[in-house]
């Protein structure tokens, strides 16, 4: 019974929360990723596309819970979220029209659209900051969880208690439904397909009557839609706040470069390969030593490698480690 309980606590502060903010992750990154496949740049300006994305879903969401206008037990942001990433596509296409679009008609080199990119992440920040200001914002509405604790110790009789938020199970659901048909455009559509030949070889691809403008406009139309995605799911399970987004960048392209940059499988797996090394080293594992020792042998100390404190630090070491062992990641390539 003991082992079980233990189990039970680690499924509820790591194994649940990793799955929710692992897809979070995922989608951040695979949005990197098809950025760098098709444009051959790390786009740092990615979290606050994420932000701006997130931002749109906030004020709509106020708007439709002033017009009294919900889903009942699922979050009204749901509703608002079309609107979001429509929004946010629009903010991509016409970045790329004002700014990218010059760069890439002079064949500048990759690290010139790296620092263009920072300055576009810094401008994006501003105006997000300017518009909605830079304290928290909750807006989440609807039943608050899926499984409640209390009815997870009844039902089980254990001592404790599995609690599953609303927020993480859209998270996870979500997720899952936009990566297949990510997958599916990709591999089954004629324009997916004719981006992978873009990715591949450009010139070849032009040669093959490949019209490179549309593969860079679908390309900026799935990275908005991810971004808009990623960024209301990860305010909708922790608080929408405009600073978190940039401190965000750094798991997101740990994630990426863990999986290996270009392969979206290897942006999605990396997700959670960061999101479960975060809660495993920084999770206090008293309780857990309590039900798996003999009493007289019970911590007192909280039993943590890290403290939460420095969770952005696990990434950085992992993005360290995997560019001095393996620069290529998980899944080398440099394709979609």
């Amino acid at each position: 019974m003991d082992s079980l309980n233990a189990l039970v606590v680690i499924a509820n502060f790591v194994v649940v929360p990793g799955l929710a903010y692992g897809s979070q992750l995922a989608l951040g990154a695979l949005g990197v990723t098809m950025v760098y496949s098709v444009l051959r740049f790390s786009n740092f300006a990615h979290g606050e596309l994420m932000s701006f994305g997130a931002m749109i879903t906030v004020l709509m969401t106020w708007w439709l819970q002033e017009q009294n206008i919900g889903l009942g037990v699922l979050p009204t942001a749901l509703i608002a979220l079309p609107v979001a990433m429509l929004m946010t596509i629009f903010l991509a296409l016409a970045t790329d029209k004002v700014v990218f679009s010059y760069y890439r008609q002079k064949r500048s080199e990759s690290v010139t659209y790296l620092i263009v990119s920072v300055g576009v992440m810094f401008t994006f920040g501003g105006l997000i900051r300017f518009i909605i200001g830079p304290a928290d914002r909750v807006f989440t509405d609807g039943q608050r969880f899926l499984l409640k604790a209390r009815a997870f110790k009844k039902m089980t009789g254990l001592n404790e208690g599995l609690a599953i938020k609303t927020t993480q199970g859209v998270t996870i659901i979500v997720a899952v439904i936009v990566v297949a048909l990510i997958f599916w455009f990709l591999n089954k559509t004629k324009t997916g397909k004719s981006m992978r030949a873009y990715s591949d070889n450009e010139d070849l691809a032009l040669l093959s009557g490949i019209n490179p403008e549309r593969v860079v406009m679908i390309t900026w139309i799935i990275t908005g839609a991810l971004a808009a995605l990623a960024g209301t799911l990860y305010g909708l399970d922790k608080s929408y706040k405009p600073f978190t987004y940039l401190s965000l960048l750094l798991p997101i392209f740990a994630s990426a470069i863990v999986g290996g940059v270009g392969n979206p499988v290897g942006a999605i797996i990396g997700g959670y390969v960061i999101a479960f090394s975060e809660l495993f080293i920084t999770f206090a594992y008293k309780k857990v030593a309590t039900y798996m020792l003999p009493g007289a042998w019970a911590p007192e100390g909280l039993v943590q490698l890290l403290s939460t404190d420095y969770k952005i630090a696990v990434s950085f070491v992992i993005l360290l480690v995997v560019l001095l062992i393996r620069p290529t990641g998980l899944f080398a390539g440099k394709t979609i």
